[in-house]
């Protein structure tokens, strides 16, 4: 739009994401002082398809907004839903709008082949991450970013003064022109360990063993009658809450079990429905640890049904 100045182009910018994403998402947005359109998931999958996309972008463009961004999330927060990624890039691709792939949590399992098919389409993908120190046994903070071209990210924050100069400028990728800080960590030491300690093979046994440990408990869930699924289950999670209309039942029985101290569960709320979220993720993690996390929801569960 060469007749409109920096500022009134940055004023009809807008990027794009579902309403399950990540809150890290909307905070970008804030931060960079465009406009974020969350858009509706799908009402049973969660997942936020390719004809809701096109519609936003080109109702936007209609009204002389400029659609620059997209993020698809795989594996989100509240239920580990995945975006529809090969509608939502093929869309990018015919809007020419940048697809950024969020797999935070979820992108550790595509370590494992029998989970790739979750990421179909990240070809279509502009930039990627996941963060190892979510379920690759990587200590906190480790976070893994992909760009396909990183020209486009390197450019945009590339401060050069005389005193930051050296010799062997060009050589190697120099990560202060990737961020907004200028100094970093050498944070890619622990993975590198990580990976030479365990291996492939491994840390695919690692992400086999916690998805068969959350079907477990999957499984006991469902032989209860007084409890539901709330999402499917793929990688190390199970949402799930006590029937019913009302959401108090089970913000009571959340309460009571995190209030005896015996294990920790954090809730989350999708489409004003409340649910309580078990996530296996420490490598000590075994099928005793299961049972008794079932045995004392259970518990709780009994108290909070008789009233007690």
């Amino acid at each position: 739009m060469p007749n409109l100045t920096e500022a009134e182009i940055v004023a009809k910018l807008v990027g794009y994401a579902s309403d399950q994403a990540h809150s890290s998402v909307e905070r970008a947005g804030l931060l960079g002082g465009v406009r974020l359109r969350l858009l509706p998931a799908d009402e049973d999958t969660y997942a936020l398809r390719g004809d809701t996309l096109r519609q936003a972008i080109q109702k936007d463009r209609a009204d002389g907004l400029i659609p620059f961004y997209v993020v698809a999330t795989l594996g989100t927060t509240c239920t580990c839903a995945f975006d529809n990624l090969e509608e939502m890039g093929l869309v990018s691709e015919q809007e020419r709008v940048w697809l950024h792939v969020d797999a935070a949590y979820a992108g550790s399992a595509f370590i494992c082949p029998e989970f790739r098919p979750l990421m179909a389409g990240l070809h279509r993908a502009d930039s990627f991450n996941f963060n190892p120190h979510k379920w690759m046994l990587v200590n906190f903070d480790c976070s893994a970013m992909w760009l396909r071209d990183p020209s486009d990210v390197v450019d945009a924050f590339n401060v050069d003064p005389l005193y930051l100069k050296h010799d062997q400028q060009g050589s190697a990728p120099d990560y202060r022109h990737w961020q907004i800080p200028l100094g970093r960590r050498f944070r890619a030491l622990k993975l590198w360990f990580v990976l030479r300690l365990y291996g492939v093979a491994n840390l695919q046994a690692h992400i086999r063993k916690q998805v068969a440990l959350a079907k477990e408990f999957e499984q006991m869930v469902r032989a209860d009658d007084r409890f539901e699924v709330v999402a499917e289950v793929v990688c190390g999670l199970v949402c799930f809450r006590l029937k019913g209309a009302s959401n108090e039942p089970s913000e009571a029985l959340l309460k009571k079990i995190n209030g005896h101290g015996k294990i920790h569960l954090v809730p989350s709320k999708v489409r004003d429905v409340y649910f309580l979220r078990l996530a296996v993720c420490s490598r000590y993690t075994n099928s005793d640890d299961i049972r008794q996390s079932w045995d004392e929801v259970r518990t709780q569960a009994d108290e909070v049904l008789a009233g007690k």
